[in-house]
């Protein structure tokens, strides 16, 4: 049984993090935008010509293997939060449903 607690718990969690899932969703596609960026950029400093070459000197450029790393965690984030979410939503879900088995069963009794 979901306590009324564990439901204000889960509303209260929904309620204060909802600024910071908001930024790790907003990171996250300022950082998968902005490889595209990068990649552009760092194409055009290749000392090479073909175009292979230069995708290849951008894919294994140190700044390039950086913003992986960052896009990594901001992927991370963005997905923690979206599970906490999830299992917060899916708990008030539970509760509502059980509610309101009790209440049917309170009238057939």
């Amino acid at each position: 049984m979901i306590s009324d607690d564990e439901v204000e718990k889960a509303l209260d969690y929904l309620r204060d993090n909802a600024e910071n899932a908001a930024q790790a969703a907003a990171n996250r596609v300022y950082i998968e935008q902005y490889r595209k960026s990068l990649k552009a950029q760092l194409r055009q400093k290749a000392p090479v010509r073909a175009q292979g070459d230069k995708d290849d000197f951008a894919y294994a450029h140190p700044e390039y293997l950086k913003l992986l790393d960052g896009l990594k965690v901001a992927v991370f984030e963005h997905e923690q939060h979206r599970y906490l979410i999830a299992a917060a939503q899916a708990k008030i879900e539970a509760w509502r449903t059980q509610s309101s088995n009790q209440r049917a069963l309170s009238i057939v009794v």
